[in-house]
């Protein structure tokens, strides 16, 4: 197996993140990517990757830190978990929540905990997997989210989501809204000119709210705030991909 390594303020610039590091239309959000890593490893966040070119690897950090709006007071958030390609099968996941959970451990933390489609999700990690782990459901939105969790400590509150993701709805109720932020390094390029361009075309209202604070993040009508969608208020889908031009008809129907 390859080695697992992990990013910090001394190798990041050297070091690739996995996702988009080929992809010249998303370069700027390659780097701003980057940029937020920085600014999190401040708050404990971790960023975990084998030492390959490859999309395998690992992020999380503090829930009170998250960037997500959820409550969940001395836990572990896990966001991003990803093996792709010739890497599934392997091992690499296990070993990768393995050093989250020790991590969790040697913290005193009270278990890990992490949001998932409650069937699953574009862009977000797969819930049987996580089930399969020995993760519980301690909570759902009517959005179609689930709020996953293992304790180390069985005595410790369950995680919750804040009040703003458990209804599903945006507060803004005409057209398209979609919520984002530069956690993922697709994220700055497709919603700012594909799903632009995409909403012109169809002649439909488009809100783009970009979460710049980990306080604007937790507060969002979504748990998954690397990109949501919404439709008349309505949450619609965290599939990045719709925002292009030859994915929108096919993902929803307005």
């Amino acid at each position: 197996m390859e080695k697992i390594i992990k990013l910090d303020k001394s190798n990041i610039e050297s070091e690739h993140i996995c996702c988009a590091f080929s992809d010249k239309k998303c370069k700027e959000g390659y780097e701003l990517k980057k940029q937020w890593l920085k600014k999190e490893f401040e708050n404990g966040y971790v960023f975990r990757r084998i030492d390959a070119r490859a999309k395998v690897f690992i992020e999380y950090g503090p829930a009170e830190k998250a960037w997500a709006p959820i409550d969940a007071l001395n836990y572990l958030l896990i966001n991003c978990f990803w093996v792709s390609g010739q890497y599934k099968g392997q091992g690499y996941a296990k070993n990768l929540l393995q050093l989250a959970l020790d991590d969790a451990k040697t913290q005193g933390k009270d278990g890990l905990v992490t949001i998932v489609g409650t069937n699953k999700f574009h862009f977000m990690s797969d819930t049987k997997w996580f089930i399969g782990q020995g993760f519980e459901t301690c909570e759902k939105t009517n959005s179609g989210f689930s709020l996953l969790v293992m304790k180390i400590n069985k005595e410790a509150e369950n995680p919750k989501f804040k009040a703003p993701a458990l209804t599903g709805e945006s507060p803004d109720k005409r057209g398209l809204v979609v919520y984002y932020s530069n956690r993922c390094p697709f994220a700055e390029f497709h919603v700012q000119t594909s799903l632009t361009i995409t909403a012109n075309k169809r002649n439909l209202p488009l809100k783009i709210i970009k979460l710049e604070t980990m306080e604007q993040a937790q507060s969002a009508p979504s748990p998954a705030t690397i990109f949501s969608l919404f439709y008349n208020g309505k949450f619609i889908t965290t599939d990045l991909s719709v925002c292009m031009d030859t994915r929108f008809d096919k993902i929803i129907t307005i």
